[in-house]
């Protein structure tokens, strides 16, 4: 037995030695952590459970027959994020360039299958060339079962990927069906096809890092949630991420302890919105002055940054925040802004995470570019989520509100449960100066001086409806509230819908304007 004992500890300690100390000081040479240390920093100590350390490939041709690796290029397994269940899967640089292969894909497939049936999330840590080219078709069969699954999972179980290296060809496509990526600045990027290709094809230079880095999905394409620093950091906002979130989408949301003070009113919300209604201010200031202290995680802070979304607590309660940002393009909805909140208020109505919106929007951004690029079926996708969401729905309007865009972004009409103004609410068709313009078009074309007529006319419009209080005769808003009374009726509100209990049709899926 002893022998036996020992030939076992023999292999163990090959699995753990992946491609060998000349690659794992390769990696780290580049500034990067090797698969086992990454679930070494993310997990609970002495969590890690392995499960497949000696599974190696099937593969004879060119030569992989004399080439072995015990694990396959990928550490897979189970253990726990601050006491709660976890499934992960590292793929190993060091092995084959991280390269999937059949037997690599199956491996992977099994702690997504075992995620599903015992309901707990599923950690991707990917760093992969891409198929493994001397597999040929199996190795992209390979992908397609992991695809298969990770659509299967979404909105079952929670998915996260972190980018922790390249991404490339089939590889980016797994993670862009989870429901957050994470990449690393400067060691991580995704493309379908390369630069190489890129300059062959369209005689573009492109650098990696340009074309797919970590900054470029995290601004320009939105395909990031979390662009960070380093591989420690991308880790850690995968800690936090997850502790806002539940184990999968029969449970609720980890609460956290919290002492009512008995006095829960902001004063300094009071402050916020200024004089002018054309000034801007930073929508962040009235998420931060409501919620729980330090509590805010922006998600997507560097992409569609006219709309703010993230995560927070609300007396220690998780909730999701969409936010229109006057500090930016005065806070209009566009394409981007539409879709990323979206793809946010579905997350968190697949996770029985409540909604929080505040609402400060002018409108749709007008102009040919948006039109040509859809903004009707995009905007009708922010639509379609809030009305399709089912967890408790809260608006706050704390100053414009026009146009369809006070109908999209949460309104009463289209299932919030409970909708707030402030005093300097204004919900109208449109702004006042356009609004005369049309309902006085004739009596300003007839006085002698038109322009003190149309300030006369848009005063006169002002007074009649830019003011909160047309809606709130009509029930449309539940309440007029001070500013500095936001918190206390949040907390009172979302504590009476806790129990809420709504349901859709009967039907197989809706069809989502895509």
């Amino acid at each position: 037995m002893e022998n036996k004992i020992q030939r076992l500890e023999e292999k163990i300690a090959e699995a753990k030695l992946g491609g060998g100390e000349k690659r794992i000081e390769s990696q780290h040479k580049k500034g990067k952590l090797t698969a086992r240390e990454r679930i070494h920093f993310l997990l609970d100590d002495a969590s890690f459970e392995e499960i497949g350390m000696m599974v190696s490939h099937r593969s004879h041709d060119f030569g992989l027959d004399k080439e072995k690796y015990l694990g396959d290029g990928v550490v897979t397994g189970y253990g726990t994020i601050g006491g709660r269940l976890v499934y992960v899967f590292s793929q190993d640089f060091t092995v084959f360039g991280g390269s999937l292969s059949e037997t690599h894909a199956e491996k992977i497939c099994k702690i997504m299958d075992l995620a599903m049936k015992n309901g707990a999330p599923v950690i991707g840590l990917n760093d992969s060339g891409g198929a493994r080219i001397q597999e040929g078709v199996v190795s992209l069969g390979g992908y397609a079962d992991i695809f298969y699954r990770n659509v299967r999972a979404s909105g079952v179980v929670p998915q996260l990927s972190a980018i922790m290296g390249p991404c490339a060809g089939g590889a980016v496509y797994s993670p862009a069906i989870t429901d957050f990526i994470l990449m690393v600045e400067n060691t991580s990027y995704m493309f379908v096809t390369g630069p190489n290709v890129v300059k062959t094809v369209t005689h573009e230079e492109v650098s990696s890092e340009e074309l797919g880095g970590a900054m470029t999905h995290a601004s320009k394409s939105g395909v990031t949630h979390f662009a960070c620093a380093n591989e420690i950091e991308c880790i850690n906002h995968i800690k936090q991420l997850l502790s806002y979130i539940p184990q999968n989408c029969e449970e609720d949301a980890p609460t956290l302890p919290y002492e009512h003070s008995g006095n829960e009113i902001r004063k300094e919300l009071n402050q916020i919105i200024p004089q002018n209604a054309n000034q801007p201010y930073d929508i962040r200031e009235v998420i931060n002055g409501t919620v729980d202290a330090d509590s805010f995680l922006e998600v997507h802070k560097h992409f569609a940054d006219n709309i703010v979304v993230g995560f927070a607590r609300l007396a220690g309660r998780s909730i999701g925040l969409v936010a229109n940002q006057p500090a930016v393009l005065a806070g209009v909805l566009d394409i981007h802004a539409s879709t990323k909140a979206a793809r946010f208020v579905r997350f968190c109505d697949s996770f029985n995470i409540p909604l929080l919106v505040f609402e400060d929007v002018p409108g749709f951004l007008p102009g040919t570019d948006q039109e040509w690029n859809a903004i009707i079926t995009n905007g009708a996708k922010l639509l379609y989520a809030f009305s399709e969401a089912t967890v408790p729905r809260i608006t706050v309007i704390t100053r414009k509100a026009y146009g369809g865009a006070y109908d999209v972004m949460n309104s009463k009409h289209i299932g919030a449960d409970m909708n707030y103004a402030w005093p300097s609410a204004e919900i109208a068709v449109m702004g006042a100066k356009g609004a005369a313009e049309i309902i006085f078009k004739g009596e300003i074309a007839q006085a002698k001086d038109k322009e003190a007529k149309w300030k006369e006319k848009e005063a006169e419009y002002q007074a009649m409806f830019a003011n909160p209080y047309r809606a709130a005769e009509r029930g449309f808003i539940d309440e007029v509230i001070k500013p500095e009374q936001t918190r206390e009726k949040l907390i009172k509100a979302f504590k009476m819908l806790e129990n809420k209990a709504d349901k859709l049709p009967k039907k197989k899926h809706g069809n989502i304007p895509l």
